[in-house]
């Protein structure tokens, strides 16, 4: 027979006949729910009743404890909240008031399987309060707003140390980009832009090496990320696809004056047909694929010579490329396979698509910390999905080789 509680707050724990009799009535999944739910605070009592024979030495009613120098001393009250709704239990405590319980820590009112679902609800975009009524409809448990930011909190620390972690020394690609968000700065509403760094390492394997939060985008600012990334242990990095930033190539070859950059063909389209004519811009983005398709760097700069040729108007707009014509023609280099994954930054653009799905929920964030507080919730479930590397990455990476000899091994 278990033994039973004796405790007047809390329910008693059934014996096994009567534990037998209640399954034997069990009809639905409602009879089984109520009959699990009464089992909750039955078996944490239990546990708090175990926990404090252990820490006195001996159990209860027992003469080993006449003048030992401690004892029971009573019950406090407490409500837990657990996934079955709220239960009522009875904390031991002892004379001397050392007593730390295990299985409900204090001040703990919320059982830790309903903090995860907190956690996992806010990282899928949830707000605080869709979570607070969410919970309550659907789990009879009052989590309020502010226990929601509490319980979310808890993970900082985590954030921290993600952040901070040690990174590979060799990354074969290296996207780099920013979102904007709206944040609550000493009590005015700012643009503040939140940094990422996608990297495909050696092993083809997609990650986010961090995310920082600033002000605004800018080459300044990428130059203190790519310090710190190198100080974290990045000693290499091939080629960066990056947007056509002003002074954002200069960041990067300060810190790593070999690698590659090749700019964002994507955002290189973009950026020209802003200044183009509605009803001429298909023709023209046509004009613009035989560009970036071309077989080869000297076919890719003949095709752009005939479209500034074919389009006179526009000369202004497609300066850029000839501009910038030394990074827009580095995926020239590499065969098709590797050429799809750097002249564009779909990777990143995927990912980004994916964070403001998260966030589109929050219009302002209260400050800089609950932003980078989602941001990471977020990553953390996208990254659970990345698990198979890059697609022909025994091709690419072969062909990488041949091209950085004395900086990647097979």
């Amino acid at each position: 027979m278990i033994k039973q509680d004796t405790t007047s707050t809390a329910k008693r724990v059934l014996t096994y006949e009567e534990y037998q009799e209640k399954i034997k009535n069990l009809k639905s999944m409602e009879d089984v729910n109520a009959f699990v739910k009464d089992l909750v605070a039955p078996a944490v009592q239990t546990m708090l009743e175990a926990e404090m024979t252990h820490h006195l030495g001996y159990e209860k009613n027992d003469v080993a404890g006449n003048n030992s120098g401690n004892s029971r001393n009573g019950h406090s009250r407490k409500m837990l909240k657990t996934s079955f709704g709220q239960q009522e239990i009875a904390v031991p405590r002892d004379r001397n008031g050392d007593y730390e319980p295990v299985a409900v820590r204090k001040y703990e009112t919320v059982q830790s399987d309903i903090e995860e679902r907190i956690v996992s609800m806010y990282a899928k975009g949830m707000s605080t309060r869709d979570i607070h009524a969410h919970m309550e409809d659907i789990y009879g448990v009052d989590v309020s707003a502010d226990m929601v930011s509490t319980i979310t909190d808890k993970v900082l620390p985590l954030v921290q140390e993600w952040q901070s972690r040690p990174l590979s020394s060799l990354y074969a690609v290296l996207y780099l980009d920013g979102i904007h968000f709206k944040v609550r700065d000493n009590g005015k509403v700012v643009n503040k832009c939140g940094y990422v760094i996608l990297g495909i390492n050696a092993e083809g394997a997609k990650e986010i090496l961090g995310i920082w939060i600033g002000g605004a985008e800018g080459a300044k600012f990428w130059l203190n990320v790519l310090t710190e990334i190198k100080n974290r242990g990045v000693e290499d990095i091939l080629i960066c696809c990056i947007d056509g930033l002003t002074g954002f190539s200069d960041a990067i070859k300060t810190v790593y004056p070999d690698t590659q950059i090749q700019q964002c063909i994507v955002h290189m389209v973009r950026n020209t047909i802003k200044y183009v004519s509605h009803r001429d811009r298909k023709k023209l983005c046509e004009d613009l694929r035989r560009i970036y398709t071309a077989p080869s760097e000297e076919a890719g700069l003949q095709a752009l010579t005939d479209v500034q040729e074919a389009w006179p108007q526009y000369k202004l707009a497609l300066k850029r490329w000839e501009e910038l014509w030394d990074e827009v023609a580095v995926c020239f280099n590499y065969p098709d396979p590797l050429r799809r994954i750097i002249y564009t930054n779909n990777a990143i653009e995927n990912l980004n698509r994916q964070f403001r799905k998260v966030t589109k929920t929050t219009t302002i964030f209260p400050s800089e910390e609950s932003l980078r507080k989602l941001l990471w919730l977020a990553h953390r479930d996208i990254a659970k999905k990345w698990k198979m590397a890059t697609p022909h990455w025994g091709q690419i990476l072969s062909q990488l080789a041949i091209h950085f000899p004395d900086r990647i091994t097979l």
